[in-house]
């Protein structure tokens, strides 16, 4: 069997759950980081055993200290409500239907300050691990275990070769590709985790590209 000892002993994280604690903060963390911050308000969809079980776990307490930036193992985590409605950021709950999705899974959407929003879902697949599913009705399915980028772009020829492009030219090696759209000649998303970090000049040279609309990096 392929397991590892992350797997076996679990994350470092304030409990009771990995999965329903450590890996809500952390699948709401990250998608609050692609999301981008400031958020007036983030409602939660919460899918199967963490809509039936989540409460117990402190799943929902997880997701809120995600959203504000809390790391796993963070103290603050039991708090987190009141770390929110301090902070001026509203939320609320309710039971979604991600039929197909794995038990411990969530619909995230974030109301930006100006009124736009996004929405990501992901699950917590276990050991405080996660997978990121979708983003705005893009499929995705990235865990961020790796460096990763997330570039939203025009569906025209010759955009990948552009990206991949400048990351060759900075000495950045893809290590994965995924790209996903809703139709043809719309736009796409794509996924890109790379064998090292992407800094702040690449990620500007890329935002440069005259078919990339955003760019989004995640350094782990």
């Amino acid at each position: 069997m392929d397991i590892s000892v992350f797997q076996v002993a679990g994350p470092v994280m304030t409990g009771p759950s990995s999965s329903h604690t450590a890996g809500a903060a952390r699948l709401a963390r990250i998608a609050a980081n692609i999301a981008r911050p400031p958020f007036a308000k983030v409602s939660f969809g919460l899918f199967g055993s963490f809509a039936e079980t989540g409460r117990g776990h402190g799943t929902d307490k997880a997701l809120v200290a995600g959203v504000l930036g809390f790391y796993e193992d963070d103290e603050r985590i039991g708090d987190s409500f009141s770390y929110a409605r301090n902070a001026g950021l509203a939320f609320d709950f309710y039971e979604a239907d991600l039929e197909g999705m794995h038990e411990n899974s969530a619909r995230l959407t974030f109301t930006k300050n100006d009124g736009s929003s996004c929405e990501i879902t992901g699950s917590s697949v276990g050991g405080g691990r996660i997978l990121v599913k979708s983003i705005d009705g893009f499929d995705t399915e990235f865990a961020a275990e790796t460096n990763t980028l997330i570039v939203f772009q025009k569906d025209v020829p010759g955009v990948i070769s552009e990206i991949s492009g400048v990351l060759a030219q900075n000495k950045i090696n893809i290590a994965v590709m995924k790209v996903s759209r809703k139709e043809r000649g719309g736009f796409a998303c794509c996924i890109i985790e790379t064998d090292s970090a992407v800094e702040a000049g690449i990620k500007e040279k890329l935002d440069a590209l005259a078919n990339v609309i955003s760019v989004i990096v995640i350094n782990v």
